[in-house]
């Protein structure tokens, strides 16, 4: 039974581009006037099986986000399915179920407890927690008084401390200096030899291909490819580079030189 499984999903969202008028408001409310939408995901069917590593690729904008939000259930598709078993852990944004006037140590407890762990437990790897994420010397500080890599360090540690059946990091992994990166990447290996599930967004495609064995390709909202890393990762870079020399050649006109804007 797949640990992860979408059936043709598709999510839209409201467009607030700009600030409305009162008038505009009222117009809306009334029913005269139509909020623009746009989809963020198109019709997207995928599994993923128990151990396996699986990279989400593509632009921003692409729909990675929101097909790890979907995942996480922290928002319902429009049209289709999605199933997940297992205990879940997400790293989706900085400091995400963190309160900044709460300790570093409430705050552990807190977010632990969000991910379904006991009181008990979680006094039982505390140590381990504060230790991999280097925090020790602030845990007893305010969040608010922390950088932005100690919060992501702490979330972390707290994430993969809970021993989740699955784990879906969003472009997280890189966080605070060299050495704390490597710590993350050997966690992530370990998970993978423990045959764990893991869901990771990432725009470096070294990063992708080391730790995943599978990757899903999105652009703009849409399935374009799915299979070994590998072959989805080079399709996509290669047109990635194929758009990237488009638009070089629409600036520059080899008779007249560079495109001069006005």
């Amino acid at each position: 039974m797949p640990l992860i499984e979408f059936e043709n999903v598709s999510k839209t969202f409201s467009r607030h581009a700009e600030r409305m008028l009162l008038r505009s408001h009222l117009s809306r409310f009334f029913g005269k006037g139509r909020m623009e939408r746009f989809c963020a995901l198109k019709n997207i069917s995928f599994r993923v099986e128990r151990g396996e590593s699986v990279a989400i690729v593509g632009p921003n904008g692409a729909g990675k986000s929101t097909l790890l939000s979907m995942v996480a259930g922290l928002c319902e598709p429009d049209k289709g399915s999605i199933k997940v078993n297992g205990r879940l852990a997400a790293l989706l944004e900085l400091g995400s179920g963190f309160h900044p006037d709460l300790t570093g140590i409430e705050n552990v407890y807190m977010n632990a407890a969000l991910l379904g762990l006991s009181a008990k437990r979680t006094r039982e790897i505390f140590d381990s927690i504060v230790e991999f994420s280097g925090v020790g010397e602030f845990i007893a500080e305010p969040l608010r008084t922390y950088s932005a890599g100690m919060v992501m360090r702490l979330a972390f540690s707290v994430a993969v401390g809970v021993d989740p059946d699955i784990l879906i990091v969003d472009e997280v992994l890189r966080v605070g200096d060299q050495s704390f990166q490597a710590k993350c990447v050997d966690k992530a290996m370990e998970f993978k030899r423990q045959g764990k599930t893991f869901l990771f967004v990432s725009h470096s495609p070294s990063t992708a291909l080391e730790l995943c064995e599978r990757a899903i390709w999105l652009d703009h909202g849409e399935l374009m490819m799915q299979g070994d890393a590998p072959s989805v990762i080079a399709a996509y870079q290669g047109k990635a580079e194929l758009q990237v020399q488009s638009t070089a050649e629409q600036g520059h006109n080899p008779a007249t030189g560079p495109r001069r804007l006005r």
